[in-house]
């Protein structure tokens, strides 16, 4: 087993950002290492326009995930949510833009590419918005009921969902990492059929994978989900 780590590029879901993954870090299982990766319009970067388009996002991340993968052993990308398409479409910017090979991919909570969200959020009041988040994530943020926090964190919320609404795949084409996709057996928001279409966005190997809860679950496991990174990574890399 190489003694080299494999990094990691984490994409939070919307809404979030790097810091998400920090309590991550702590639990990383031996020979991974986590690279959260940060978008304009939150912690650190709240001075910057958030992005709306998928394909704007993910240019922009990519030098920053070069330069995090300088030295490993080979990449993985892991997103939830938005930060799934995010990770799925900045992997096929690394086969296609980089030489640098990637080991995996992981989808969570997220149907496939080719089958995104029909419902729109645009127009909604910021009463009736905060509602379709919490019906999108399916629990609701106590700060939102504090009227500073709503005020700081809606621009950024609203920019992150309208461009997971308006996402559509960058290429009809595949990308070629195995994918492996994890979903809460309990997630009303994503069902077992449509999480299993991400074997169609990939010529590599697929798996599914259940974890238990809903369709925030990861909030609650992320020492799972690292040991089921770590098990396809390592197999990837030997």
């Amino acid at each position: 087993m190489t003694t080299v780590p494999i990094t990691v590029l984490c994409m939070p879901h919307a809404g979030a950002g790097a810091g998400f993954f920090w309590a991550w870090r702590q639990v990383a299982p031996e020979g991974l290492r986590l690279a959260p990766m940060q978008l304009p319009g939150r912690e650190d970067r709240t001075d910057e326009q958030p992005h709306r388009d998928v394909a704007v996002a993910v240019r922009s991340l990519l030098p920053e995930a070069v330069t995090a993968a300088a030295g490993s052993a080979g990449i993985a990308v892991f997103g939830h949510s938005l930060g799934a398409v995010l990770a799925y479409e900045l992997a096929r910017a690394l086969e296609e833009r980089t030489e640098l090979p990637v080991a995996h991919v992981f989808v969570s909570g997220s149907p496939g590419p080719w089958h995104g969200r029909v419902k729109r959020s645009d127009g909604l009041d910021d009463a009736e918005f905060v509602a379709r988040v919490e019906e999108l994530a399916g629990y609701r943020h106590p700060a939102f009921d504090d009227p500073e926090f709503r005020a700081l964190v809606l621009p950024t919320l609203r920019a992150d969902v309208a461009m997971h609404e308006s996402y559509r795949p960058l290429s009809d084409e595949p990308i070629e990492a195995p994918v492996t996709c994890l979903r809460g057996a309990d997630d009303t928001l994503v069902s077992e059929q449509d999480a299993r279409r991400w074997a169609d966005a990939t010529t590599g190997g697929f798996d599914y994978v259940e974890m238990p809860g809903g369709h925030m679950y990861l909030t609650e496991s992320a020492a799972s989900c690292l040991d089921v990174v770590r098990a396809a990574t390592l197999d990837e890399v030997r």
